[in-house]
């Protein structure tokens, strides 16, 4: 039986079972490890139980950039696919993956999308980069395969070309950043593409979010929705630290853990855990890595842990939709917002055909945000207008530049990237 429909108390003990496993492994492989339990005199065999883990000291980005070859725990000749990550809270981490980690990989996605209600004889089209060092896109084409069902790699962009496959080869789900869905659905009613009789009947979401913490659809979720009412909606979650995804069943009531896999916990500023049901900052702990796993590991993501059984009937837990990155969090006008609040307002809005949001330090030592839009077609009213909807929707107003859709494109998609930029923080420049 999958350990995610078993009881609480069994998923418990068979995590607490891998961790000790894991623990043994980082002891006898892992030089960052090895030193970090010598320098905080930690005896392995002590960590027993999930909650033992808050005597062990966190991992964090600047170890992973600093020491990061002190990570490996296999020989350089077992590693057999080089990762790195898309550089979001700063200079990418290079991961390494051996044959073990790439089947664990193909596992944790195959998982995800039999959550998401796919089956052997369906057809994903996938829109995401196998390219550029990305672990997403080899993931997902990996995951298909094991689950059975077909796979069409398109690639990410190019409306024309997503739609004229969608066409030829029938395929009954997609996958993509949710905002490209907006540009599909715009080019399919400037072509005369009747989408709405299509062959999808599920967009699976990745990179951006899609519902609110109560679950409700968000601005973008509720415009898709409006627009393409016949396909389900699943979103999830994932990164290259954690080597797993949590992804939502039919239910749409938070991403769901895969336990054999990962171990999350939730943290607040003074890093000890929350309560069920709060907010704070992601940890997790990887299990069954082999070359390069990871101890409580701070990812700056920001979410909250759902624990009561979800109607699917599994039992491990769940996270909310992500509130954003604890570094990207933003202090404007005494309020707390976080940048996807503000795409939320902006992916809502139809004349705004891209953007940019860029936070800055004022003269006062105060957060300044500017969002800059691109238009097809400038007027005066387009200001007014956008800072009416952010104060009825996050009570404050940021600064509006309008420029022209080429400009905004150019500073969305730098030469390097592998995912579209739409937040620059120039706080910490």
């Amino acid at each position: 039986m999958d350990i995610e429909f078993q009881s609480v108390e069994e998923i418990k003990a068979f995590q607490e079972e891998l961790l000790r496993k894991q623990l043994a492994y980082l002891q006898a492989h892992s030089p960052f490890y090895r030193d970090m339990f010598v320098r905080n005199g930690i005896d392995i065999m002590s960590i027993r139980t999930l909650e033992d883990l808050q005597r062990l000291p966190f991992t964090e980005k600047k170890d992973l950039q600093l020491r990061n070859r002190d990570f490996l725990c296999v020989p350089r000749e077992d590693v057999v696919d080089f990762i790195t990550t898309s550089g979001t809270l700063g200079e990418p981490v290079t991961f390494a993956c051996s044959e073990h980690d790439l089947q664990r990989l193909a596992y944790n996605e195959k998982k995800s999308f039999a959550c998401a209600g796919l089956q052997k004889g369906d057809v994903l089209q996938l829109m995401t980069t196998m390219d550029k060092r990305f672990m997403a896109g080899l993931a997902y084409w990996m995951g298909i395969r094991e689950l059975g069902a077909g796979v069409i790699r398109v690639g990410n962009g190019i409306p024309e070309l997503q739609w004229d496959t969608i066409e030829r080869l029938q395929p009954n789900a997609v996958m993509c950043v949710p905002s490209f869905i907006l540009r599909l659905i715009e080019y399919a009613e400037q072509h005369n593409i009747n989408y709405h009789h299509s062959s999808i009947k599920k967009i699976i979401g990745i990179g951006e979010g899609l519902r609110n913490q109560d679950f409700s659809l968000n601005l973008l979720g509720q415009r898709i929705h409006e627009k393409w009412p016949e396909v389900q909606l699943f979103a999830t979650y994932s990164s290259t630290e954690m080597s797993a995804t949590f992804s939502e069943c039919e239910y749409s009531c938070g991403g769901h853990v895969h336990p054999e896999l990962i171990i999350v916990e939730i943290i607040g500023e003074d890093g000890k855990p929350v309560p069920d049901g709060q907010a704070g900052e992601i940890v997790i702990t990887t299990l069954g890595v082999e070359a390069m796993p990871l101890l409580r590991f701070k990812t700056g993501d920001i979410a909250a842990k759902v624990t009561e059984q979800c109607a699917c009937g599994r039992n491990s837990y769940r996270l909310t939709p992500l509130l954003g990155r604890k570094n990207n969090m933003l202090k404007l006008k005494g309020t707390t917002i976080y940048p996807p609040a503000i795409n939320d307002v902006l992916d809502n809005v139809e004349y705004v055909e891209n953007y940019v949001v860029v936070a800055r330090t004022s003269a006062a030592g105060t957060d300044e945000v500017i969002v800059k839009v691109g238009v097809k077609a400038s007027n005066d009213q387009i200001i007014k207008d956008l800072k009416d909807r952010f104060r009825a929707r996050i009570r404050v107003a940021p600064e509006i530049e309008v420029l022209s859709v080429d400009e905004i494109r150019q500073i969305n998609f730098p030469a390097k990237s592998r995912k579209p930029i739409k937040f620059i923080d120039e706080r910490n420049v």
